[in-house]
């Protein structure tokens, strides 16, 4: 049998998984020689989990809204009391550096504060006059599928506006990221939630499609590849009254014009870039700058990134860690090996990252930055379209900004960009033409505000933006006549 805190978590008590389907067996990206802990799964949890969430979540909705922010804001206070665990727990298994993990934490503490404010504002029920109002109602059950590149920040920014509008959560980790989900709901254990309200369910992707095509779910609020967005579309096309929030990936442009303040736009798109090691939904894998400032421009970019550290996660001097999985390292090289089949130019010779932290070598999955200049545009480049989710920039060189835009645009997903310009002008030329979710202004595409809605279009999403507006996507109005 496996330990209680490698099951699942349903009615508020550990779940051992005593016939498992399956096991996931990780080794930490960091050190391949650093084994994780294994996470036994059972399909039939997930209809215990649905279950018991749909048995706690009438009583959770009639607590009212005030007894519902007094639970969550200690469940704020447990996960302050837990940020140096959560930080680790997220730097070792997925291999975030600690730099970035401790600020994850921070974004989820935050994030409680922000629901509760901004975003609560947002579904007030609301009095027209003496016959005419409307009130805000939960949808019941919501399944919750996270990524594993912000393993627990994502997920619980789905969480969080669930269960203020009176939902019950089915939460389904990353099967990359097992341990970071098991630690969050110990810490929702300790902040005391009424057991059912929250649940947790280990397993991979068969998992993930029983989850998000259950008949009892209400709800699948769903952040990682289209890939697997577009299963989850499929799974409920005949369950038109299932609320489906998708945020889904992108293939971002950061747009460089000839009077783009030049030493901050160098800065802003390395860090665009490279950030979580590239993978971040919002990073910019695309480079635009335009033919006056481009030889300087692309010359110090890739000088800039070529000096970035690449270092073991817990370094405090290393700007990249590892890619997250030997999967995902291998996806990125594959990648590579396309970019140089169909002649993309590398300004920066890859190199092999030799890691060295606490006086050892260690063995992980580690990528160096990448910079490549695009010489010809193909409309069926895997390299140009696919999502690089790695440290890679291609570099396009226009000749003005018509041509920046029709480049930018020219992809499948829609979900940030990045303009650099002196000229509000250009900046508005390029606001209205551009199809993204987000747009920066001398500003990088990364690090985006939940103050702000956060979605995309295209292939980027469906129109339920998450942030401070994920509440809209956690509750429906019920207009109310009174005769």
């Amino acid at each position: 049998m496996i330990p209680d805190d490698t099951g699942s978590f349903i009615r508020g008590r550990w779940a051992p998984v005593e016939a498992p389907d399956g096991v996931l067996t990780r080794a930490a990206p960091g050190d391949l020689d650093d084994a994780l802990p294994p996470y036994a799964f059972a399909l039939a949890h997930v209809d215990d989990a649905v279950a018991a969430a749909r048995a706690a979540q009438p009583a959770w909705s009639a607590l009212g809204l005030d007894a519902r922010i007094a639970h969550l804001t200690r469940l704020r206070d447990a996960l302050a009391q837990h940020e140096n665990a959560l930080a680790l727990a997220i730097s070792r298994e997925m291999g975030k550096v600690i730099r970035e993990a401790r600020a994850e934490v921070k974004a989820m503490i935050a994030k409680v504060d922000i629901t509760l404010t901004e975003g609560l504002a947002l579904v007030r029920d609301t009095t027209l006059d003496a016959r005419f109002s409307w009130r805000w109602r939960p949808h019941g059950v919501l399944a919750v599928l996270g990524p594993f590149n912000f393993p627990l920040h994502l997920p619980h920014g789905h969480i969080v506006p669930a269960l203020l509008l009176g939902n019950a959560v089915v939460f389904k980790p990353s099967e990359v990221t097992p341990g970071c989900g098991a630690l969050y709901a110990r810490v929702v254990e300790a902040a005391g939630l009424p057991p059912g309200v929250f649940n947790l369910v280990q397993g991979d992707g068969v998992v993930g499609a029983a989850l998000g095509g259950h008949e009892g779910v209400d709800g699948v609020l769903f952040t990682g590849s289209y890939a697997v967005g577009e299963k989850l579309r499929r799974v409920n096309v005949s369950s038109p009254g299932r609320l489906l929030a998708l945020e889904l990936g992108g293939k971002n442009a950061a747009i460089v014009l000839d009077d783009a303040p030049f030493e901050k736009a160098a800065e802003d798109v390395v860090v665009s870039a490279f950030s979580t090691t590239g993978q971040r939904c919002s990073c910019a894998s695309r480079l635009i700058v335009t033919r006056g400032v481009a030889e300087r421009f692309i010359a110090e970019v890739a000088r800039r990134a070529a000096a970035l550290t690449v270092g073991h996660p817990l370094d405090p001097s290393a700007f990249c860690g590892p890619l997250a999985s030997p999967r995902a390292l291998e996806k990125f090289e594959a990648l590579q090996k396309l970019a140089e089949e169909e002649g993309a130019h590398p300004v920066i010779a890859p190199a092999e990252a030799a890691v060295t932290w606490e006086g050892r070598a260690h063995r992980g999955c580690y990528a160096t930055p990448r910079v490549r200049v695009v010489t010809a545009r193909m409309k069926r480049s895997a390299y140009q379209r696919e999502e690089s989710f790695g440290p890679d920039l291609a570099v396009y060189v226009v000749d003005d900004l018509d041509e920046a835009l029709a480049v930018a645009d020219d992809t499948d997903y829609g979900l940030t960009a990045g303009v650099w310009t002196e000229s509000e002008a250009a900046f508005e030329r390029a606001a209205s033409a551009l199809r993204v979710g987000a747009l920066g202004w001398n500003a990088p595409t990364v690090g985006a505000s939940s103050r702000l809605p956060f979605g995309g279009v295209k292939n980027s999403g469906n129109h339920r933006p998450a942030g401070s507006f994920s509440t809209l996507y956690c509750a429906y109005p019920m207009a109310v006549t009174r005769g």
